[in-house]
């Protein structure tokens, strides 16, 4: 007897519909797996189901019922349909490997091996010709800079003699499956899908640079666009994190044919990327390897975890200068030295992106997508402060969920409408916060190209989810989400940090979770409110006044916020970190006077709305930065790559003075 035919006897699970689809393939009894599916609803999952069953029922090549099939779909059902048929069958039976013997999720893992096994190597060619017959393709074009340089472009648009508004996309990331997918998706949705890569990327010849080039390119490529024939002049652009970049870095030039903008967790070099508030992240180390060692992506040399890990273990260890890095690695790393020279806000940083009143002249509609933990947020508070700041009347929105770096551009639903997270460190993600970001890339850029109806969830400037109620609140303003401020004293402490002493190297840090047991209060001082009386919503960016005084010249600070529920769980709420003496101001540093009584003032750049519940109480984590993640400041004044060891010398010390205090904004 087959396996699959062993596996539909084993199966007992209450017969429901789907089920009895999976039992039938895997008992290979295929008319009733035909008719099975007609009676389902309709669902573009089950498209491949219905090409496999059908071949295999009337033993006709698959390719023919493929082919028969696709002809009746529209291009973006079509589109989702070959997205389906992208999974690997060596990720598939990976997956097989994982599921219990006997149960419905076996036997489905088990049909679809053994499915993508039959056609997985016809998908290719059947996919290039349905997609040959409803669009114009173009590859590998080789788009000239005024300068000289190379851009290398795809273009993918629907088959028609109208003119059509462009959707743009502009990334580093040269993954060619992924890029024509996205190229293909906007295609489908009746725009000219369109993807251009950083300069030195794909077919052009050049060196690939990040950051420094890009808004120029990107803006030379939109004025390329708007002068094709099958262009209407109109062009949005998209992306998510160093895409979100480029979206903003052409922005900075004007390119008149530029009409829209959708970005998502944006990255803003030299704010918080390489470093945030001026403390470098050791993560960011390898990235230039993964973005420039070749002409599309080095994932081998990204993906050595063990050697990223003992880099940072060993620079910590040895108390050498952060500037060392790629000498205790022993692979040179020169665009992470380049981004080491340039510790201030300066020229270099600045000319990347707007700055000031450069964003009074983004006079277009912009629709910016974050989450609120894990990078989620990436650049997206400032983008938005920014602009709304310069140029009040800005038509920007901001949509911001429970969502991590990734989810928070893209998302947690994907193409076929599965849900792609369902629980995020701990946290149970509601069902009103799981949204499609990318479906909504398409609303959002009908209502600026094709007077659709804008995307429901916009219905203010200012769009949060607050957790823990399942429902999304509205304000126009960030100062108009909260209509009062909860102030927590942060009572005289002295905060004393040995930066020589690195027995804590291999600690286990606890917490770490969105929703843990335990938090870190390693090198720093908890300070907790007191009970709440009565529910509230924490809503809008927590602010901090701290009046200390201190030995050394500067220090690295974070101040972690969390709601410690009735129940004794910590909650995340917010965190922010920020090198003292840039505090104010990126662009240029002001030491402390050390002896002196002085004062720090900062508002937290990680959105939140929360609703607390009554007896939670709020809780302030105030710690000094030193762990092998990041930057070490000894507080010297010098700058702080240079630093080593032996700049140590006495311990740390900063006496908080009994006016600190944190405001949290509360409705």
């Amino acid at each position: 007897m087959r396996m699959l035919a062993l596996l539909f006897l084993l199966a007992t699970s209450p017969a429901v519909h789907e089920d009895d689809l999976f039992r039938q393939l895997a008992a290979h009894q295929y008319d009733a797996a035909v008719q099975t599916l007609s009676e389902l609803p309709p669902s573009v999952v089950n498209v491949r189901w219905q090409i496999y069953a059908k071949s295999k029922a009337t033993a006709k090549p698959f390719a023919d019922v493929f082919r028969e099939t696709m002809r009746t779909i529209d291009d973006n059902t079509a589109h989702r349909v070959l997205w389906t048929f992208g999974t690997s069958p060596v990720a598939l039976r990976n997956a097989l490997k994982n599921a219990k013997p006997g149960t419905p999720d076996y036997v489905r893992r088990a049909v679809a091996v053994e499915a993508y096994d039959s056609f997985a190597a016809e998908i290719p060619a059947l996919a290039a010709e349905d997609d040959a017959r409803r669009y114009v393709i173009q590859k590998d074009l080789a788009v000239r800079m005024r300068d000289g340089g190379t851009v290398c472009a795809l273009i993918i648009r629907p088959r028609t003699t109208t003119r059509l508004p462009a959707i743009f996309n502009f990334t580093i990331y040269a993954d060619p499956d992924n890029n024509y997918n996205e190229a293909r998706r906007a295609a489908s949705n009746g725009y000219a899908g369109i993807v251009g890569l950083t300069r030195g990327k794909g077919c052009s010849p050049d060196a690939p640079q990040p950051y420094e080039r890009d808004g120029a390119d990107a803006a030379a490529v939109i004025d390329w666009i708007a002068a094709q024939p099958w262009s209407d002049g109109r062009v949005g652009m998209y992306g998510g994190s160093y895409e979100g970049f480029t979206t903003w870095a052409a922005a900075k030039h004007h390119p008149r044919a530029l009409k829209a903008i959708m970005d998502g967790a944006p990255v803003a070099p030299g704010v918080d990327v390489p470093m945030e508030n001026s403390v470098f992240w050791s993560f960011v180390y390898p990235w230039p390897f993964y973005t420039t060692n070749n002409k599309t992506l080095d994932n081998d040399t990204y993906n050595q975890g063990a050697r990223w890990a003992k880099l940072n273990h060993d620079w910590y260890v040895s108390g050498r200068a952060y500037r060392d890095l790629d000498k205790i690695d022993g692979t040179p790393n020169p665009i992470f030295r380049t981004w080491l020279a340039h510790p201030s806000y300066d020229a270099y940083w600045q000319s990347m992106i707007p700055v000031g009143d450069e964003f009074a002249k983004v006079d277009i509609p912009v629709l910016t997508t974050a989450g609120y933990y894990y990078g989620g947020p990436g650049a997206a508070m400032y983008y938005f402060s920014e602009h709304r700041k310069h140029r009040p009347n800005a038509e920007h929105y901001l949509l911001v969920g429970p969502w991590d770096h990734v989810r928070g551009h893209s998302g947690t639903i994907n193409v076929v409408g599965a849900k792609t997270m369902t629980n995020l460190a701990g946290y149970e993600i509601e069902p009103n916060a799981h949204v499609d970001i990318v479906e909504m890339r398409y609303q959002w850029f009908n209502y600026v190209f094709k007077r659709g109806a804008k995307p429901a969830l916009l219905s203010d400037n200012v769009n949060t989810f607050v957790v823990g109620a399942n429902q999304w609140a509205h304000a126009p303003s960030i100062a108009a989400m909260a209509r009062a401020r909860r102030r927590i004293k942060l009572d005289a402490r002295e905060l004393t940090v040995d930066f020589a002493d690195r027995s804590d190297v291999d600690r286990e840090v606890p917490g770490g979770n969105v929703v843990d047991k335990a938090i870190d209060t390693a090198n720093g001082a908890k300070f907790v409110d007191a009970p709440l009386e009565q529910p509230l919503t924490m809503s809008g960016l927590f602010s901090c006044h701290l009046a200390f005084t201190t030995n050394k010249k500067d220090f690295d600070f974070e101040a972690d916020l969390y709601e410690l529920t009735a129940a004794g769980e910590y909650v995340l709420l917010s965190n922010y970190w920020q090198r003292a003496s840039y505090n104010g101001h990126r662009e240029r540093r002001v030491l402390l006077e050390p002896g002196t009584p002085q004062t720090l003032d900062f508002t937290s750049n990680r959105i939140m709305t929360k609703a607390l519940g009554r007896g939670s109480r709020l809780v302030v984590v105030l710690s000094v930065v030193k762990d092998p993640g990041r930057q070490m400041n000894y507080g010297t004044g010098k700058d702080v790559s240079d630093e080593t060891i032996a700049d140590a010398k006495e311990p740390l010390r900063i006496t908080l003075l009994p006016e600190s205090w944190i405001e949290v904004p509360v409705r």
